[in-house]
């Protein structure tokens, strides 16, 4: 077997393994559920767990890769002309990608677990910055006419001392996406293992037809 037709079914095997985990970030995506004790607007999904695993099982640029063509195929149906899917995009892309470089180089489940907090932790900050400079003034413009005290609002009606834009994202944001995060990470921990041994076998099979 020459190296340019091994590298050829390998490729082959990632894109099947990425349009399985696209497929699967995409339906994910529209599963949402409320939390307690947050602004409604705030929902939990777990579409960033096929790009956590993506990155672990591939590498961590094809998690990247799984995160933009899942928000490219949402956008024609969000409500936030863009703007949601662009904030979802950069969020999960540094999670899967933080979580997926470090754990690169030591793939052991300690390493995963440090990974995967490490890649929580970058995305819940991030949220806070998008949030503040991109997110929340493009949505006080589409549907509050500009005023950023329509959307300050929701988060003093469950807790008063939430009187500006920043504490607001602090208090409700940061720890939300850093659970959100975890909870992703959990669940990729636990499932992580039989996927890794079925994309294994069916790397196997693609080998073993291209050889027939």
């Amino acid at each position: 077997m020459t190296n340019q037709s091994s590298r050829n079914k390998s490729n082959i095997t990632k894109i099947a393994i990425t349009a399985m985990l696209t497929a699967v970030a995409v339906v994910l995506q529209y599963i949402e559920m409320p939390v307690p004790l947050v602004p409604s607007f705030l929902k939990l999904d777990f579409s960033d767990i096929p790009e956590l695993i993506g990155a672990f099982v591939i590498s961590p640029i094809y998690g990247v890769i799984i995160c933009l063509i899942k928000n490219i195929i949402h956008l024609p149906f969000g409500s936030s002309v863009g703007v949601g899917e662009f904030a979802n995009f950069l969020m999960g892309a540094v999670f899967a990608f933080t979580a997926g470089i470090i754990y690169k180089y030591k793939k052991t489940k300690k390493v995963a677990f440090i990974a995967c907090i490490s890649g929580a932790l970058a995305m819940s900050v991030l949220s806070v910055v998008i949030n503040y400079f991109i997110v929340y003034p493009a949505y006080a413009q589409l549907w509050a006419g500009g005023d950023m005290n329509v959307i300050i609002g929701m988060y003093k009606a469950i807790l008063p001392a939430s009187d500006d834009l920043i504490k607001s994202l602090i208090i409700f944001n940061l720890p939300f996406t850093f659970v959100k995060g975890m909870i992703d990470a959990i669940i990729t921990m636990l499932i992580y293992k039989p996927l890794s041994n079925m994309f294994v076998k069916m790397n196997n099979s693609i080998n073993a037809k291209s050889k027939k």
